[in-house]
């Protein structure tokens, strides 16, 4: 028989071990909960049978000793439990959003519940609790859409549960399969339009220090510069804001040899357009303007809005499939990396420079 663990309280991110040395597993929690394994395997299915005081006690055993529900515990009951757990962070903006629905519709094709947790900070804590909240759920794998490169370091960390994990945007480790849309293809494509319009250089409004997608689409457009033997403008660092599109576009307008900007995505851009308009440049007989993702309302900016269409949904459709994938096959799955294609939607804010 092993030994419930001692009281006393357990160190923030670690678990409780018995006095054998081993992690604690189910039949401790059982033990001190004071009912059979298989009640504990009802409480981390959420099964409804079990009373309310029931339910408290186990939860409260499992808190005290740290534990960790496995796979194969979580399984007990009723095999999988078909819930899928998402991580995601400035669910806010347009596109976490818009994977976010598409996990969701995904998942109820392929019979799975999602269950989402979306943080406002990407902290050490933060992280670790919220895979500990979705690992005590009973998730049977975990999307996590971390666009700060900070993030993919701490969910390194925090997801060391044997469980399948997939990525959106910021690759961990040899082993987590990643999903993400092209954007240094993006980028290129954006900065060769502008340039095959007859523009001599590029210049561009950056999304912010430290986000995967801004880095890429930062180095795509330098490097076709560069490729091209065109000059390569100091970028300009924004925060995905309009407000910050319209703030560096005053920047950019009291600039006579600016003719053409990429930004790094379409709300930026808006407020370059804002910005250009307001200071009597016209866009594109004075400046051709290129954004980015093609959110719906781009097609309606004025002038409409030239940019590189993200299809947010199949980034979503993907990582749902993949995940399933992960949970399905047998033994270790090898990392799989996916780039979605982008394409870039040509429209009225881009055109060839003006003759000077």
């Amino acid at each position: 028989m092993t030994p419930s663990a001692p009281d006393g309280p357990v160190p923030k991110g670690r678990s409780r071990r018995n006095f054998a040395g081993a992690r604690p597993v189910m039949a401790d929690v059982a033990r001190m909960a004071g009912v059979s394994k298989q009640t504990v395997s009802r409480v981390l299915n959420d099964h409804p049978a079990v009373r309310t005081e029931t339910r408290e006690a186990v939860q409260d055993a499992m808190r005290t000793l740290g534990y960790r529900p496995s796979r194969s515990a979580r399984s007990l009951a009723s095999g999988r439990t078909r819930m899928l757990g998402v991580i995601s962070f400035d669910a806010a903006r347009y596109g976490p959003a818009s994977i976010l629905t598409a996990i969701n519709t995904a998942a109820q094709k392929a019979g799975y519940l999602v269950s989402s947790i979306a943080l406002d900070t990407a902290d050490h804590d933060t992280v670790v609790e919220a895979v500990n909240r979705l690992s005590a759920e009973g998730a049977d794998g975990v999307i996590a859409i971390a666009p700060q490169l900070w993030v993919g370091r701490t969910l390194a960390e925090a997801t060391d549960l044997g469980t399948p994990l997939v990525v959106l945007e910021n690759a961990l480790d040899d082993e987590t399969s990643l999903v993400t849309g092209d954007s240094r293809t993006g980028a290129r494509k954006a900065t060769e339009h502008l340039l095959g319009l007859g523009h001599t250089t590029v210049w561009h409004i950056a999304g912010p220090t430290g986000w995967t997608s801004a880095h890429h689409r930062l180095t795509g457009w330098q490097s076709t510069l560069r490729a091209a033997g065109a000059a390569v403008p100091d970028p300009l660092v924004g925060d995905w804001s309009a407000g910050a599109g319209y703030d560096l576009g005053r920047r950019l307008a009291r600039r006579p040899e600016v003719t053409a900007v990429f930004a790094s995505n379409d709300q930026m851009a808006l407020g370059l357009l804002h910005a250009l308009h307001e200071s009597g440049r016209s866009v594109p007989g004075d400046v051709s303007v290129v954004g980015y993702d093609d959110i719906p309302e781009a097609a309606h900016f004025l002038p409409p809005l030239t940019t590189v269409r993200t299809d947010f949904a199949e980034i979503g459709t993907r990582s749902l499939r993949l995940l399933v994938d992960r949970i399905d096959g047998p033994g270790e799955s090898p990392r799989i990396d996916t780039l979605v294609p982008v394409d870039l939607v040509v429209r009225a804010s881009s055109a060839p420079p003006p003759v000077r």
